[in-house]
């Protein structure tokens, strides 16, 4: 083997084992699941307009979420309550997605409020949780949020960012992407209204 290939890196992104779900090494290298899923996407939007591609999960394989909260706390320092409760959520919030009536047992939607002072790693864990669950993922202020047709930002805006972080993931199908999305709403405790 020429000493450029190397087998415990993708060949075609260049991340390496500890950053993907899996890694399939060859004769001559390594590719990793995420670049054969991007792969097989790019053959599947190739094929002939009779055929139908078939419906896959969201999500192929759902990270446990002892795997999500090591993840995290390679990113993230403290906070074991917030990953453990991020985890929990997020694993069956695809649970729900993917397989939506197994057994006749409904899982509740449940979203998340994280709480907690300026710099306690809030915005940074759920960053880091869209990046490894490989989603598109949005910011917006709760402070410039407005009706709409007043100055300011709506829905719509929150919305048209994630759907760009989309676009930027997936180009041939930014939409399902964006089903995935995560919505991060920064400073909603400033909305409040204020008791006198």
């Amino acid at each position: 083997m020429p000493t450029n290939e190397r087998r415990d890196q993708c060949c075609l992104c260049g991340k390496n084992k500890d950053q993907v779900p899996k890694l399939i090494v060859g004769l001559h290298g390594a590719v990793c699941s995420e670049c054969i899923d991007l792969c097989n996407d790019i053959l599947s939007s190739d094929a002939p307009a009779g055929k139908q591609p078939e419906t896959r999960p969201i999500m192929g394989e759902i990270p446990k979420p002892r795997e999500i909260v090591e993840f995290l706390d390679s990113y993230v320092v403290g906070q074991p309550e917030a990953k453990r409760a991020l985890s929990v959520a997020v694993y069956n919030h695809f649970k729900r997605v993917n397989h939506p009536q197994d057994d006749g047992v409904e899982l509740q939607k449940s979203n998340i409020l994280l709480l907690g002072p300026t710099g306690s790693g809030k915005t940074l864990l759920a960053q880091t949780l869209a990046k490894m669950l490989h989603v598109p993922f949005a910011i917006a202020d709760a402070t410039a949020l407005t009706e709409a047709g007043y100055v300011g930002e709506d829905v719509e805006n929150i919305l048209l960012k994630l759907y760009q972080a989309a676009e930027m993931m997936d180009p041939h199908d930014p939409k399902s992407a964006c089903e995935r999305g995560i919505i991060y709403v920064d400073e909603i405790d400033k909305i409040g209204r204020k008791s006198e």
